[in-house]
């Protein structure tokens, strides 16, 4: 009968989720369920026969030292209830459990050992972690409207965006492909006084002349083949609120010619009708092109960019703001973290040194895939220089702390060979818009542009 008894205890306590543990007076281990050894991961050979400081509870350990020689602060108490401990597990991983403990008594009163039970609570550890790391992105102060950046240039740009959004004039932002042109959008809308009415957004460069009209402006049954019912444009969509339209800069030549009645009338009308529609939108653009320069080569409308650039918002590229590129970095490792099973801890200093070093021709995107790309091929706890892609990890290209020259800006180019043509010429504009190939108009505008006097 005590046998059988033995059995099922033994079958009892193995059916419990939460580990248990059996230690004697001198805290040496003599029984552990199925729960204790799928939570540290040690099997019964490994553990039985060993002190139970081989598991190296925070809990236990401060005890010991408190006390001495004492071996366990529990065997003076009687028991523990609720105790929260970090157990180090076979691998050397950390476990979080909450711990109860009780001295075992014989029959004649006297202790002859001790039972834990552990409960896993690693999981709860780690959303409590999630959550506090969501908090902290939300109050950073690093963080504006979901944008990165604490360099001068930003927080130019930034200032520039709050002061924009108070205004109903039309705003242009300027920069590469990567830089955030729609984050500077989204913010200039949701922080103006238009946030609580309609925000579309129009890819100028994802359709032809025919469907963008279509699509900016509405069109009636009938208008064209297949035009089987009428349909509402983005601008009466956005009535009373805000359009963005990206990549202005390939907006077709006819397309210009209404959107310039559309920025100076109010008015639009529908492709097959002629009916005219008041509207009150504000327009927000973007490109990554150089629009004066098209002005120049009589590919954009004069008239029509003088509209449009009334508030021009100009987005450094990554490799001008060096010193955001750490706070970047580590924003997408947590947010990538926080997605991912892999237990990696952190970046390494070389890693960051590594990323300042390289030019980031794909701006803060590239930057973005780079971490993705790493959390797949890193194998360690940090993400090492041979995690990240090919071209970052080689540092293609030249670095911009480098000791070679910089590149001179397009504009400081432009600018110098209009000066030499005026020398030439002689100061007259008609001769150096000869030498230039440009027309006149383009050289008194440029002129203006650059503050030449000749």
């Amino acid at each position: 009968m005590d046998q059988d008894l033995n059995a099922y205890w033994k079958t009892v306590v193995d059916t419990i989720q939460d580990g248990v543990m059996i230690v004697d007076t001198e805290g040496t281990i003599v029984s552990v369920n199925r729960a204790f050894r799928r939570v540290t991961g040690y099997s019964e050979e490994d553990i039985l026969g060993q002190a139970c400081a081989i598991l190296n509870c925070s809990a236990c350990g401060r005890a010991r030292k408190s006390k001495g020689s004492a071996f366990c602060m529990m065997f003076e108490k009687g028991a523990l209830r609720m105790q929260k401990c970090v157990l180090t597990a076979k691998d050397g991983g950390e476990v979080h459990v909450v711990k109860n403990a009780s001295v075992l008594v014989d029959h004649s009163g006297t202790v002859s050992g001790a039972v834990e039970t552990l409960t896993d609570v690693t999981d709860l550890v780690d959303k409590e972690r999630q959550i506090e790391t969501y908090r902290r992105e939300l109050e950073d102060e690093d963080r504006f409207q979901g944008m990165i950046g604490a360099s001068k240039s930003m927080m130019q740009v930034f200032t520039l965006i709050e002061n924009a959004s108070r205004s109903d004039a039309p705003v242009i932002i300027y920069g590469e492909s990567g830089t955030g042109k729609e984050l500077v959008a989204n913010a200039i809308h949701n922080l103006g006084p238009r946030r609580k009415k309609p925000y579309v957004k129009v890819n100028c460069a994802a359709l032809n002349e025919s469907l963008l009209e279509s699509e900016l402006f509405g069109h009636v049954k009938g208008a064209f083949t297949g035009a089987y019912q009428s349909r509402l444009g983005r601008f009466e969509a956005a009535q009373d609120g805000d359009i963005f339209l990206d990549e202005i800069g390939d907006l077709p030549f006819p397309t210009q010619v209404k959107l310039l009645r559309v920025l100076e009338d109010k008015i639009i009308e529908r492709v097959g009708d002629s009916r005219p529609i008041q509207t009150d939108v504000r327009i927000i653009s973007a490109t990554n092109k150089d629009l004066h320069e098209l002005v120049d080569q009589g590919s954009y409308r004069e008239d029509f960019f003088y509209r449009i650039n009334v508030i021009p918002i100009v987005i450094p590229p990554l490799r001008d703001r060096p010193t955001d590129i750490p706070l970047l970095a580590k924003a997408f490792f947590q947010r990538i973290r926080l997605k991912s099973s892999k237990k990696i801890r952190g970046i390494s200093n070389n890693t960051l040194e590594h990323l300042v070093q390289y030019k980031w021709p794909g701006n803060v995107r590239e930057l973005k895939s780079a971490f993705e790309y790493a959390f797949v091929s890193c194998q360690g706890a940090e993400i090492e220089p041979w995690d990240l892609p090919a071209p970052v990890r080689d540092l293609s290209g030249s670095s911009p702390n480098s000791n070679s020259a910089p590149e001179p800006r397009l504009d400081d180019i432009k600018k110098q060979r209009l000066v030499d043509a005026l020398k030439k010429a002689g100061g007259n504009r008609s001769k150096a818009a000869r030498i230039l190939g440009i027309s006149r108009t383009s050289v008194w505008s440029q002129m203006k542009r650059y503050s030449i006097r000749m």
